[in-house]
């Protein structure tokens, strides 16, 4: 078994998951850790519990300290340098006419790293921009390709729906979303409505299609035909939310609803 925490670096971002080295921790506890990234200020979101081998990958780094207070005053300093130098490197863009968009800079505790983090429609040879920020900035540059669903997650926004974008706010990962996913609920295929900030699909699409998959199990398909105590019937429609179906009886102009128990016969 091994001891664990669980570290954000940002809201809504992935967790990273950390030896406690000795140290009991509570949620929102403030921490420095050595990361893939280098060094950084995290916050506790999964705090101590003990795990299979199964269920870490090593090895696992420990906790460095619980942040103080000068941690955190570098760490706002940080952030304010890390504005000054994305401004510095949209001037540089513009200068070696990279075709790129910026979306945030980010330094290490340290400050031994900058990171950029930029999208683009195709690859990017940015060899010389990195050497004209290792220049002026005096330290070393990482500069990181994302795609449009991490540019949206780092920014934030407003979705359709009028609330600050899930992935901004609680989606710790994108879950694959697919068109199947809108069709199965029925929903209109007009990309401006199952569209999200970022362009793609909206990760919402996912919430309640597991319920849908489960209830279109459940029920027969368009078209079965079904005997209904009116007497004969073909399933026209199905309302997923109510577990019910639309079936057009002989001899009826009107459509009746029944759910799948009052039915007397279905056929295959």
């Amino acid at each position: 078994m091994y001891e664990i925490i669980g570290v954000q670096f940002q809201e809504a971002g992935k967790k990273e998951y950390f030896s406690p080295n000795g140290i009991r921790f509570k949620e929102n506890d403030l921490v420095v850790v050595e990361s893939k990234r280098g060094m950084e200020l995290g916050r506790v979101k999964l705090t101590n519990r003990h795990v299979g081998k199964d269920d870490v990958v090593l090895p696992l780094k420990e906790v460095l300290r619980l942040a103080t207070d000068d941690d955190i005053e570098k760490y706002q300093s940080n952030l304010n340098d890390a504005e000054e130098a994305l401004n510095l490197c949209k001037e540089m863009v513009a200068a070696h006419e990279l075709n790129m968009r910026l979306v945030n800079c980010e330094y290490t505790l340290d400050k031994s790293k900058v990171i950029f983090n930029f999208t683009a429609d195709d690859r990017i040879d940015f060899r010389n921009l990195v050497k004209s920020l290792a220049y002026e900035l005096k330290t070393r540059i990482e500069l990181r390709q994302i795609g449009v669903r991490d540019e949206a997650k780092l920014l934030g926004g407003i979705g359709p729906c009028g609330r600050s974008l899930c992935c901004s706010t609680f989606l710790g990962d994108f879950e694959p979303v697919s068109i199947k996913m809108a069709k199965d609920q029925n929903l209109s295929l007009n990309p401006s409505k199952i569209s999200g900030a970022c362009g793609r699909l909206m990760c919402c699409l996912k919430y309640e299609n597991d319920y849908y998959e489960e209830v279109r199990n459940e029920l027969p398909d368009v078209g079965t035909a079904v005997v209904t105590p009116e007497g004969d019937g073909k399933v026209v429609g199905l309302n997923i939310l109510d577990v019910t179906m639309q079936i057009k009886v002989k001899g009826f102009e009107q459509l009746f609803d029944y759910k799948l128990d009052e039915l007397l016969e279905v056929h295959s």
